[in-house]
């Protein structure tokens, strides 16, 4: 059932739906094998997820955050000052375990922003953002990419809006066996959409190498941090952060006419 309903129901209609579902029936879950670090709350396990395999210890039962919105959550808190240091936030296609918080937090000016999604406060077309150059300390959209029909025009108007020094995450489905990216316009079938990108509106798979070298052509510089790495194999179970150890953060060179 849970396969069936995230593959044709949108996140952002499905989330809402089933939040207060699995909240009452949280219980069953009880337990001190895994953590989820957005909450602070502990499990025996996670809920499974996935749109074609599902992946067991997926989704955290109260924050509804999936393994990358933990290993999200763990690096900015660990590894920067997003938590303490005031910042003007753009958050593209909001995730709903996170937007709660971060609308708390009274060092962030925080705005969202998305096509349709009717959690984001401004709705638009992400090729054409509508605020000003340098308008912004941090960006971050997560799984956002592989939808856009020109991921490059998108890339460069992060660029354009963030301010010199700026930073973003930008997570992406990764296929860690190809170091190129699979896309092709002319593939308009969902199911085969479906096939070779994994998910039916995706438009692109991208490869583990070229994905950081768009982002370094549009004038970013690149760092991926490895949470395996930052805070031992250990941690990352407790977290259940399953194969989504990777963390994709660009960052906007304090003099841009450099990076030309």
């Amino acid at each position: 059932m849970i396969a069936l309903l995230t593959r044709f129901v949108p996140r952002h209609w499905l989330q809402p739906l089933t939040r207060w579902t699995v909240v009452l029936v949280a219980f069953v879950w009880r337990g001190n094998r895994f953590e989820d670090p957005i909450s602070g709350k502990t499990y025996r396990a996670l809920l499974p997820y996935g749109r074609i395999l599902k992946r067991p210890n997926a989704l955290a039962p109260h924050t509804l955050s999936l393994e990358r919105h933990r290993a999200i959550w763990i690096y900015l808190q660990e590894f920067t000052e997003f938590f303490s240091k005031p910042a003007r936030f753009l958050h593209l296609a909001p995730e709903y375990c996170y937007l709660r918080l971060f609308r708390k937090m009274p060092h962030l000016d925080y705005v969202t922003g998305d096509l349709n999604s009717p959690w984001a406060e401004h709705h638009f077309d992400c090729h054409a953002i509508p605020f000003p150059d340098a308008s912004f300390d941090w960006v971050m959209a997560n799984h956002l990419f592989e939808h856009v029909a020109d991921d490059r025009q998108v890339m460069r108007e992060f660029f354009r809006v963030l301010k010199p020094g700026g930073c973003g995450i930008v997570q992406v489905p990764i296929n860690g066996q190809s170091a190129a990216t699979a896309e092709d316009p002319t593939v308009t079938d969902p199911a085969e959409r479906e096939r070779l990108y994994w998910q039916r509106d995706h438009v692109r798979l991208y490869g583990y190498a070229d994905y950081p070298a768009r982002w370094r052509e549009a004038g970013f510089e690149v760092e991926v941090a490895n949470l395996t790495a930052l805070i031992g194999e250990t941690r990352c179970e407790r977290y259940a952060l399953g194969g989504d150890r990777d963390i994709y953060v660009i960052r906007k060179p304090l003099n841009p006419a450099e990076s030309a």
